[in-house]
Formats: C-alpha cells, structure tokens, sequence
C-alpha cells in the first residue's frame, strides 16, 4: 500500500462519521439551505488563503524573481490557483468560486450578515486571529477559522498541503446533491446559481484539482515517514474542525 492510500485508509472512520452528520438532514428546503450557506460560506472563504499560502511558499511571488522549489510542484499549485481564482460562472464570466458562492447567496436571499462582521473586522487593521477572535460570529465558526489559520501562519507546507487536500476533499454526500435536485425543482429561480456551484466543485475540486493537490502532497512529504504521520494527524483534525462548524449549524438552526 502507497504512502497516500494509507493517508486515506486513516481517514475512513472520521470522514464517513462527517459525511453521516445531522447537519444535512436540516437542509430540506430553501429556508434550510439559506441557513446553511451562512455558515459554510466561511469554508468557501478560508479555503482560499489556504491556497495563496501554498502558492506563496511554493513560487516565487516576489520581486525580483528567482526559480524556486520544484517545477512539477510550482505546475500542480498554479494550475490549482488558476481554476480556484478565475473559473467560470454559469453564464461563461470569468470569477472566483468564492465570489460565485457570494453570487448563489445573493441569488437565494441568503444573509452575508455573519461574514460582513468578520470581514469588517479585519479591514479595521486587525490581525486575522484578533479579528476572529473579536468578531461576533458564533464560537464554532471561530473554531474552525482559528485551526485554518494557525495551519496557515505556523505549520510547515507538507502540513498545509494535507489540511488543503484532504481536510477539504469532497464532503458533499449523495443525499445532499438529491435534496438539492428537490429544492432547485421547487425553486429554479433562486437556487441555479448554487446548483451549478455544486456542479462545479464536483467536476473541478472533486476531480482534476483533487488529483493534483494529492500528487503535491505526495512530492513534499516524499519518503519522510515523519511528514506522513504529521500530515495524517492534520487531516483528521481538520475534518474534527469541519464536524465542528456542521455542529454550530445544526444548533444554529434549532435555536432559530
């Protein structure tokens, strides 16, 4: 068994205990999925710095420019960055899938609320741990925002890499994509812009961009047994940090 495969194997039991989680039997309807997006729109977020670090210690984004790390790995980052950054939004536009999640919150009358808080927080000059921790966004969403950024500002790359691929690897079980059918069958007109979101991160993250972020991983940590137990402990946790976010959901949603 690859070095890779047994990564995944290890992951099995927390990842199956979150793609099981409550959280998507309270998405049954536009309300729920609206309520949903508040949230996990902080994931759509983070996920993004997690990315330009990779890109920054992976490349040479400085001037003047030097040639840094290896070839193959710098290919597998930009290809990554450039899919990530300047996709396509269902009308063929050039846009983040950050800004095209944004796009679908509009679209369904979703609240940006909570991430305005956050974001305003950290324009106001504040670090990003001090304005996560300053901002008035429910603890669960802190949790998971404060893990994402120590890995980001404190963490080797080989553990960063791992966090991006598999702490972030396909979550999206089929009962979710058959609720979501239902949904966009009741409401075409608010929900086709998320629905091709999905569609999307299936087809580009779940796919292409998955295959790539795992030959990364496999490149920094190399024949270091070392490097694959520390990215194995970090993937679990970051799941165990997703598990929490679903958590703050959930009791978002009955406390509403």
């Amino acid at each position: 068994m690859s070095k890779i495969e047994q990564l995944k194997l290890d992951l099995n039991s927390t990842r199956a205990q979150l793609l099981g989680h409550p959280v998507y039997a309270s998405i049954n309807d536009l309300s729920g999925l609206m309520h949903f997006t508040q949230y996990h729109v902080f994931a759509v977020w983070d996920f993004m710095s997690l990315l330009k670090s990779l890109q920054i210690n992976l490349t040479c984004v400085q001037l003047p420019w030097m040639p840094k790390g290896i070839a193959n790995t710098r290919y597998l980052i930009n290809e990554i960055v450039a899919g990530e950054e300047s996709d396509i939004d269902e009308a063929g536009n050039r846009i983040s899938h950050f800004e095209l999640y944004l796009k679908a919150m509009q679209q369904m009358g979703a609240s940006t609320h909570l991430l305005d808080i956050l974001f305003a927080q950290i324009q106001s000059g504040k670090s990003i741990q001090q304005a996560i921790a300053d901002a008035n966004i429910p603890t669960e969403v802190k949790t998971f925002l404060q893990f994402t950024f120590d890995i980001v500002e404190n963490h080797p790359i080989h553990l960063q890499a791992a966090v991006f691929t598999f702490g972030r690897e396909d979550l999206i079980p089929d009962m979710f994509i058959k609720i979501l059918d239902k949904i966009y069958t009741d409401h075409p007109e608010k929900v086709s812009i998320f629905k091709y979101y999905i569609e999307r991160h299936i087809e580009v993250d779940g796919g292409h961009h998955s295959q790539l972020a795992i030959e990364m991983v496999e490149s920094l940590c190399g024949d270091d047994e070392t490097k694959w137990a520390e990215a194995t402990a970090a993937s679990i946790q970051s799941l165990q940090v997703r598990s929490c976010l679903w958590d703050g959901i959930v009791n978002a949603f009955y406390k509403a």
